[in-house]
């Protein structure tokens, strides 16, 4: 019989729901506690989880015999310091995106982890990032001639003032680079390969009076095989659109608008798959069960996590490097 493997989730904000309604229902996995700076919201969060158990501060864990896993829903510049000390505690660690908020903590995060570390980049999951990923790897359409990605959201200012930590360079690292638009950034460099340089701006467009970090962005990456792939996010727009992410291969075009995949070859256009999220945060796909459970499947085995700190800190070298590009005006090697 497969061992139990007890669980703790740090951070009871929105995110940590869907954690926790996968985790509920995993095979082999027990949620022992939650943990959150607010009593109100881990309480909440450990009914949900069907458990009495949780605790105000985060330490607690380090030396708890009881917890083999820890989840990280917290804001970004907690992810370095809980997963520093936890991993060193030789706990498990699963953090949500960002790995970090600055690349040299990442590195130490990396340095510490001796395997245990995984992060939460859930679309490379989706049924349609994996096909796009196996027509790059079995060139059945020939050759990929570049790729380009576009975010196009909306952020209001009460959605900065109301969290403490959101828009400002000191706790959130950025603005919708490192925040709502990284998993989309993710899945150019995971489609393309090895990014070689990333020349781009970061401004602040609309929220200017509200937040000290980009609400716009663009960039291109020149990767090492010789494509280029363009990115442009936003925060400004009215609504939040399906994010698009276009793969042009010598012999066919594959679009995703959200998770809906079109393949557009010899002048037809063809729906390869779809996907069934809905609700108010749809546009986090769906990936995050699949991820989840996988992740699991590995600790059982007691093998490394495939999407472990080496494969997720390009995404973050990336977007630093346009905050250093906006400076400089130059490309960035990365």
């Amino acid at each position: 019989m497969d061992k139990i493997i007890r669980t703790a989730v740090i951070g009871c904000g929105g995110i940590s729901q869907v954690h926790v309604d996968v985790l509920s229902r995993l095979e082999n996995v027990r949620i022992v506690s939650v943990c959150d700076v607010i009593e109100e919201r881990a309480r909440a969060r450990a009914k949900q989880a069907g458990i009495d158990r949780y605790t105000l501060d985060w330490h607690d864990y380090i030396s708890d015999p009881d917890i083999d896993v820890v989840h990280l829903c917290t804001p970004h510049y907690l992810h370095a310091p809980m997963a520093i000390a936890l991993l060193k505690a030789g706990k498990r660690v699963l953090t949500e995106k960002p790995i970090a908020s600055e690349v040299a903590d990442a590195e130490e995060m990396i340095r510490v982890s001796d395997g245990r570390l995984g992060v939460v980049f859930q679309n490379r999951y989706n049924e349609s990032t994996q096909y796009i990923k196996h027509a790059v790897e079995d060139g059945r359409f020939g050759r990929l001639l570049g790729l380009r990605g576009s975010v196009f959201w909306h952020r209001t200012p009460e959605y900065y003032t109301s969290s403490g930590w959101r828009g400002r360079w000191a706790t959130e690292g950025g603005g919708v680079l490192i925040n709502q638009s990284i998993h989309t950034l993710d899945l150019l460099l995971y489609l393309g390969g090895k990014a070689v340089s990333v020349k781009g701006s970061a401004s602040c467009d609309l929220l200017y009076d509200t937040i000290e970090v980009e609400d716009s962005a663009h960039c291109l990456l020149r990767f090492e095989s010789g494509i280029y792939g363009s990115f442009y996010a936003t925060t400004t727009y009215c609504d939040d659109m399906p994010v698009e992410v276009e793969a042009k291969f010598e012999k066919a075009t594959l679009h995703l608008y959200g998770e809906t995949l079109l393949e557009v070859k010899d002048g037809r256009t063809t729906c390869i798959c779809t996907s069934q999220a809905s609700g108010e945060k749809a546009y986090w796909g769906t990936g995050h069960a699949a991820l989840i459970r996988d992740y699991y499947r590995s600790v059982q085995e007691g093998k490394p996590f495939w999407i472990d700190g080496e494969s997720a800190i390009p995404a973050l070298k990336a977007l630093k490097g346009v905050y250093e590009s906006t400076r400089t005006g130059k490309p960035v090697l990365l």
